[in-house]
């Protein structure tokens, strides 16, 4: 893509900006959670746990003059992602103590309290597996060492807990449909993958639910709902892996196996859209079902950064890059905003200002645009800490990204990926952080 030029059209910023003609995508049939998680969460059937399965916090439904209402959002985001699949930013690795992991994530929080950050979005399903005990999916991989083995604590409660504790709101951030990332993190008997194998699709190595399932569909958003239910959270975060990035051979892209699912429930539709389609389906019955619980609760999604090209589409931005809505993932972010279907969204923009195919820049004005079609979604920018004095080699690319935000009325701050780079103070990062939040 390093080799393409990027031509700018005056007349897109003005249509970028008109909503789109586009009928809503059609959903599959619709969920029918009614919230009715038990109070405790049953114990899991591996040996005998040495402490009592800790239990869950009050169901809305249960007092819901009681229970806690998740923080609005803040004027200004401040904000990091903290991630757990292959331990990239916390637990630092499988099977620590429940006191070491406790020691790294109340560290992590201090670190960015000090630096003034508002927000954590904290990976807690990272692979259909989860950070508290659940009838629904087994324990992490990432906690315990070995999925489904049970923990001592209940993680979850304790993040919350940690994080209100220092004034920090926290979004619980899942990944919808990655069943298995590493052969390492085998699968434990109980999992629904091995209940229901034809829930999944082996692709690039790796696992997944296969979005064109209802019944998988319906399982995830039971998952996360579960989670908004019985947990004091204050969101709930999806990242922008929904079909998954592409795998190539020998150059090309193989094609993810789905074509029997695409004869069965594809009802003569073209294979991109029956595939956005099921993407739209699972957005949208996910709204559905954590604003029954709670009405209040934020949702959020963190697309890639690049939604269409102009080449694709006028009113898309003028990039020349891969494309969430075309290539790979099936993503149309533009839909869930005009649909109002998420409360907000973070656009991935991990680009520096001068990159030939996807310009920081450019694509920071296509995004403030677009979210005029429905005033209601908050715009948050996705920042790359990691590449700051890395990959980027001038260090002052992340403070001119940071500044630029401010020239657009409709950014409402920022979130950055990933935790560990920032307190750990990558090429002094901090620094620059402390520059623009004081």
């Amino acid at each position: 893509m390093k080799h393409f030029s990027i031509f700018l059209f005056c007349a897109f910023l003005c249509a970028c900006a008109v909503p789109s003609a586009r009928k809503s995508a059609p959903l599959t049939e619709q969920i029918q959670l009614t919230a009715t998680q038990p109070k405790t969460a049953q114990k899991t059937t591996s040996a005998k746990p040495t402490t009592k399965t800790p239990a869950l916090s009050p169901s809305v439904l249960e007092d819901e003059a009681a229970r806690y209402k998740a923080l609005p959002l803040p004027k200004e985001m401040r904000g990091v992602w903290i991630a757990s699949v292959e331990n990239t930013d916390w637990p630092s690795k499988p099977g620590l103590s429940a006191q070491e992991q406790q020691k790294e994530f109340t560290d992590m929080l201090d670190a960015v309290k000090k630096l003034k950050f508002n927000t954590v979005f904290v990976q807690v399903r990272p692979t259909a597996d989860v950070f508290w005990p659940s009838k629904l999916e087994p324990w992490s991989y990432y906690i315990t060492g070995k999925q489904g083995k049970n923990r001592s604590y209940d993680s979850l409660a304790f993040m919350v807990k940690e994080a209100h504790k220092r004034g920090l709101a926290i979004h619980a951030w899942f990944n919808p449909f990655r069943v298995q990332n590493n052969a390492k993190a085998a699968l434990s008997p109980q999992h629904p993958a091995n209940k229901h194998p034809d829930w999944i699709i082996t692709y690039g190595g790796k696992k997944y639910y296969n979005p064109a399932i209802p019944a998988a569909r319906k399982h995830a958003i039971a998952v996360i709902t579960q989670a908004a239910q019985n947990y004091d959270l204050d969101g709930i975060h999806l990242d922008d892996y929904f079909y998954p990035y592409p795998v190539k051979s020998k150059g090309k892209n193989v094609p993810f196996p789905d074509s029997a699912q695409y004869k069965k429930y594809a009802k003569g539709k073209n294979l991109a859209d029956w595939r956005r389609d099921n993407v739209n389906a699972f957005v949208r019955d996910l709204h559905q079902s954590i604003k029954a619980v709670k009405p209040e609760m934020p949702i959020g999604i963190s697309p890639f950064g690049v939604w269409r090209n102009q080449s694709k589409d006028p009113t898309g931005s003028p990039t020349r890059a891969f494309s969430a809505y075309d290539d790979g993932l099936y993503a149309d972010s533009r839909l869930w905003i005009e649909q109002g279907w998420i409360d907000y969204i973070v656009p991935q923009l991990y680009w520096h200002f001068g990159h030939r195919a996807a310009p920081y820049g450019v694509l920071l004005k296509w995004w403030s645009q677009e979210v005029k079609r429905n005033p209601n979604v908050k715009l948050y920018i996705g920042l790359a800490a990691y590449k700051h004095g890395t990959e980027w080699k001038d260090i002052n690319e992340l403070d001119k990204q940071i500044q630029a935000l401010e020239k657009y009325p409709n950014v409402s701050g920022a979130v950055y990926f990933s935790a560990i780079r920032i307190k750990n103070n990558q090429k002094n990062i901090q620094k620059t952080l402390k520059k623009h939040y004081k």
